[in-house]
């Protein structure tokens, strides 16, 4: 299943990475998503910048048929290796979304770049299920969730910048 979301920030790219590369933001926004517990770590590699959040979440929400296979709590985590800034500011960067032992994965592409706004962010990536018969199904079920931790940084992100 393809997901893709674009998001602006009211401020200039080098403010917009500065938040997403400090382990406080990035903490913040985990809480924002009421995981069981969870970590995370900004790690600088050469001229690229990873930042690898671990949240445990409550599967409570999820499908029956979802729980039935994953059980009262999954480990999501993501991870965005981002690129040194261009002259604009611009970045770009590699995503990927590991759910547990599960069989599901979502990899894909992020962009940031100056806008008339201040910073537009663009995610695009694939969400994939390689269960036999059931994932469309379970890609189905997954994709609001995914999009609304999307959704959920961003509003994390305008309060942030916002101070």
């Amino acid at each position: 299943m393809h997901i893709t979301k674009t998001f602006e920030y009211a401020a200039p790219p080098a403010r917009v990475f500065a938040m997403l590369a400090d382990p406080a933001f990035q903490a913040r926004k985990c809480e924002a998503t009421h995981p069981i517990r969870h970590s995370e770590s900004v790690t600088p590699k050469g001229d690229q910048t990873e930042l690898v959040t671990r949240r445990v979440v409550a599967t409570d929400s999820f499908p029956d048929f979802a729980k039935s296979m994953i059980g009262a709590q999954i480990a999501i985590t993501e991870t965005i290796m981002w690129s040194r800034a261009s002259v604009d500011g611009s970045r770009t960067g590699t995503i990927s979304l590991g759910i547990g032992d599960a069989p599901i994965r979502m990899t894909g592409t992020i962009r940031m770049a100056p806008s008339a706004v201040g910073t537009r962010i663009d995610i695009d990536g694939d969400l994939k299920a390689k269960v036999p018969l059931i994932g469309s199904r379970i890609e189905k079920a997954a994709a609001p969730s995914i999009v609304d931790a999307i959704d959920t940084e961003h509003e994390v992100g305008q309060a942030w910048l916002a101070g």
